[in-house]
């Protein structure tokens, strides 16, 4: 395994679409690996494969246990949430953003598995924020309002 340079806004590879994963191999499963490292070292709850430059439809997240998601497509949701939301490709930031309360989602796990999970609260909205990298969309484009750096964000907390 290794640690993959995570790419920041600006970058072109972020507004680009994923193609999907036909077929597992050795390395789409250390792609995984890899990323599953990155998110972890970085402290973040997600990660999708454009934001390690390789344009495929792969997330990986961990709000409460770790889940892979290869060519994830959500097919339902209900209700709403709005609240704080930040990105490893935009660092020191956050912003407003209101996503979906629950999602269902059908996908292929690391094993290239069809799997449904179910998502609520936070597991929901990084699904939702994971899923749209997929379609080369930042959750900036999203933000109620404007963005602010973290550090006031923490500040007003206090």
């Amino acid at each position: 395994m290794a640690l993959r340079n995570i790419r920041t806004m600006g970058d072109p590879v972020l507004s680009k679409k994923c193609r999907e994963v036909t077929e597992l191999t050795p390395r789409i499963t250390e792609l995984i690996e890899d990323m599953f490292e990155t998110m972890y070292e970085a402290d973040g709850v997600g990660l999708a494969a454009p934001q390690v430059g390789i344009l495929k439809r792969i997330v990986v997240i961990d709000a409460g246990e770790p889940v892979c998601l290869i060519n994830p497509e959500i097919i339902e949701s209900d209700g709403s949430q709005t609240g704080d939301e930040g990105c490893l490709s935009v660092p020191g930031k956050v912003g407003i953003v209101t996503r979906p309360n629950y999602v269902k989602v059908k996908a292929k796990n690391e094993k290239f598995e069809d799997i449904e999970i179910e998502a609520e609260e936070l597991f929901a909205r990084a699904v939702c924020h994971e899923l749209d990298h997929l379609d080369g969309v930042l959750y900036v484009e999203k933000v109620e309002g404007e963005l602010c750096d973290v550090e006031e964000i923490s500040e007003e907390k206090e």
